[in-house]
Parts: C-alpha cells; sequence; structure tokens
C-alpha cells in the first residue's frame, strides 16, 4: 500500500469520528438542527473526497502492475538503443528480444568531434540499397511513423492576373489543387545464418545482414519506384512520366543529342529545368550511348564528372538500372526534376528472426521487412524519351 492511500485512509477515518462526534453532541442537545445538518455535510463531501483519491490510487496500482506483468521478458527501449546492432541481432536470434525496428537516424550536420557518431545499423542497409539503385537517394523521401494513406495535395494551375483598367473589378482567379495518395507496400525477405555463426562474436553479423538486406530489398523497391504499375505496387518514375520525344532516327530505337536536347526544352516548364535536382536518368547502356553523341565540331556532349555527378548538355546524369535500354517503344532516357518523385518509408526496417524455420540445418533465419510506395506529383515534371522504329 502507497504511503498516499495510507495517509487518505488515516484522514477518511478522522472524518467519520468527528461525524459521530457531531452526531452525539447533537443527540445530547435534543436532535439535528440546521447547523448540525450543514457541519456533517461538509464532512460527508470530505470523505468522499478522500474516496475518490483512494480509488484512484489504487487503479493506478493496478494498472502499474498490469504493465509490469506485460513487459516481463522485454528489454527497455532505452537498453535496447544503448545495444550495438550486432548485439540486438543476437538478442533476435536467441529469443532475449523478439524483434526491433532499426529507424531512420536523425542527426544534425557534422562537425568534427561534435557528432561524428558511427552509422546505424538502418544506414546501413540503406548505403546498400542506394548503390543497387538510385531512387532511395535521388527521389523526396518522406519518412513516416506508421502506414496509413498519406495525401500529398499538388498545384496543378496558379491564380492568374489581367490587366484592368482604372475603377474595373478584378476577376476572381482561383488555383486548382488535385493531390496523389501514397500508402505502404510491404518488401521484405529472409535471411539465413548458420548457428555458430550467430554466437560467434569474431563474426560481423551486423556488416553481413546489412548487405544482404540492403541489396534484397533496395533492389525489390528501385525496380518498383522506377517501372512499377501502381498496381497493388508504387507507380514508378517511368509509368507516371509524360511522353517527350519519339526518336526517330535510322538506328532502331536509338536517340540522338538533338532527342535529348529536344527532351529537356520540349514541354518542360522552365522552372523545372532550374530546380535543384533536375537531371537526365537512364540505364548504363542508354548512358554509353550518350557519352558518344558529340555537337558539330566533333565535342562530345557528355561530361565526365570528377568528385560529382556526370552531365549531359550541361545536366546532370543519373544512372538507374531499372530503366529500359534503347529499343523500339522503350522508354529509354527520362529528364525532369527527379525530388518530383515523392517515396513514402512507413516506419523503419523490422527485423525479426526463428531458430525454428529451418530447424533441421541448425539455421537462425532473419525476416526484414520494410513498407514503402512512391508516385509523381506531376506528369509534366518528368518527361521520358521513346525509342522510334525507324
Amino acid at each position: 500500500m502507497s504511503e498516499f492511500v495510507k495517509s487518505q485512509q488515516e484522514l477518511r477515518a478522522n472524518l467519520t469520528a468527528q461525524i459521530q462526534e457531531t452526531l452525539d453532541s447533537a443527540e445530547e442537545r435534543g436532535g439535528l438542527d440546521a447547523e448540525t445538518l450543514n457541519k456533517v455535510n461538509a464532512i460527508e463531501s470530505e470523505i468522499r473526497s478522500a474516496d475518490d483519491a483512494i480509488a484512484i490510487s489504487q487503479r493506478q496500482e493496478e494498472r502499474k502492475a498490469e504493465a509490469a506483468e506485460a513487459a516481463r521478458g522485454f528489454v527497455p527501449s532505452e537498453s535496447r538503443e544503448e545495444r550495438s546492432a550486432g548485439d540486438i541481432l543476437r538478442g533476435i536470434a536467441n529469443g532475449e528480444i523478439r524483434g526491433h525496428e532499426f529507424a531512420q537516424e536523425q542527426r544534425a550536420t557534422l562537425v568534427p568531434s561534435a557528432n561524428t557518431v558511427p552509422k546505424s545499423f538502418f544506414a546501413e542497409v540503406m548505403d546498400v540499397a542506394r548503390l543497387v539503385g538510385p531512387m532511395l537517394e535521388v527521389a523526396d523521401v518522406i519518412n513516416t511513423t506508421s502506414g496509413e494513406d498519406l495525401t500529398i495535395p499538388t498545384l496543378t494551375a496558379y491564380s492568374a492576373a489581367t490587366l484592368k483598367g482604372a475603377g474595373a473589378a478584378l476577376d476572381e482567379s482561383e488555383p486548382t489543387y488535385s493531390s496523389i495518395t501514397l500508402g505502404a507496400f510491404k518488401y521484405g525477405l529472409l535471411i539465413p545464418v548458420a548457428a555458430e555463426l550467430v554466437t560467434d562474436a569474431g563474426f560481423n553479423i551486423e556488416s553481413h545482414l546489412a548487405q544482404q538486406a540492403g541489396n534484397g530489398i533496395g533492389t525489390a523497391v528501385n525496380a518498383n519506384l522506377t517501372t512499377g504499375d501502381g498496381s497493388s505496387k508504387p507507380n514508378g518514375i517511368v509509368t507516371a512520366s509524360s511522353e517527350g520525344v519519339v526518336g526517330a532516327t535510322s538506328v532502331v530505337g536509338a536517340f540522338t543529342a538533338d532527342n535529348l536536347i529536344d527532351l529537356a526544352y520540349t514541354g518542360v516548364d522552365g522552372l523545372v529545368r532550374r530546380l535543384p535536382g533536375t537531371a537526365y536518368m537512364a540505364s548504363g547502356t542508354a548512358i554509353g550511348a550518350m557519352r558518344k553523341l558529340k555537337d558539330t565540331a566533333g565535342n562530345y556532349l557528355y561530361q565526365v564528372g570528377i568528385g560529382q555527378p556526370d552531365t549531359f548538355a550541361g545536366f546532370d546524369v543519373i544512372e538507374n538500372p531499372n530503366i529500359a535500354v534503347p529499343a523500339v517503344d522503350a522508354k529509354s532516357v527520362l529528364f525532369g526534376h527527379i525530388p518530383s518523385y515523392k517515396v513514402r518509408m512507413a516506419g523503419g526496417l523490422q527485423v525479426a528472426s526463428s531458430a525454428d524455420y529451418a530447424f533441421n540445418t541448425d539455421t537462425v533465419t532473419y525476416r526484414f521487412t520494410m513498407r514503402v510506395d512512391g508516385d509523381l506529383t506531376h506528369a509534366g515534371h518528368v518527361r521520358h524519351f521513346v525509342g522510334g522504329a525507324s
């Protein structure tokens, strides 16, 4: 029993004795008068307050006991965060921890000796995921803690002003809006690890799993963020882009330098070309063809960047292995404001394990899952080149 409850019970007992004394005194005087009734009612009110305080305190003690029972066997979150990712992964494997969500780390701009901290496990996985495809790096990534639908409003038409004479009424000009809705499609994989390696302190389980999970999830996610059809999967940037230029060269499916320059300047708003993040995007095969294109003086239009992105005709070039190679009817080159493509990541990287799944091989199986969706806010912000038949 808490000290608070004990003090309230003592107060209640004292108030009860006061009522009895008041009633005894009134009886000796021949009956209850108005003053005595008022005094009794006041004491009764204090007793009810004490009863309420006792009941609230007791209910809180019951809740604390239930929470302690429910949390039995779990490692407090504070303790988990202080442990290394390797310790957490081994704790998942041996049953000490049921599962863990590795969240994206938020940190300030790095300052030597101030914010220079080891890279988180989530960051290690994402580094590998970005290596196998660029969409998680060059798109605008929005992180949310839950997976309910996320609606992003988009402006489709601006208000327009008109020239008016003195005293003339101004016209209303309301902007128009649309929106895209991002869900949370689940991507995941199972990674088996020999039980001996899980328990071997000399084996860098954190690096091994980060490489495998990052490569597996990154490859699948980048493919759908690039060419997904929006049916039970993200609407990829190629699918969402609008047609810009159709090839008409003597080489089937190929593009010319003029085609790519037209792609950047035909149908693309001038503001889009000035926004940070505006670039060409193509596969390695298409970029190889871009590198061979020359101007009339024989100068290559493609510039290889040293410590910075490559450029073509003054715009950055992004390599994406999931964009089609040049071919008839293939959308082989994109141009536009790539951050207009929004990627939604719901929660962090969920990790759990089972020693029973592959019990006969003495293998611990790790399960990695992540929820992602993506779509383009404005089709006109990204346009594509389509290979012609001749």
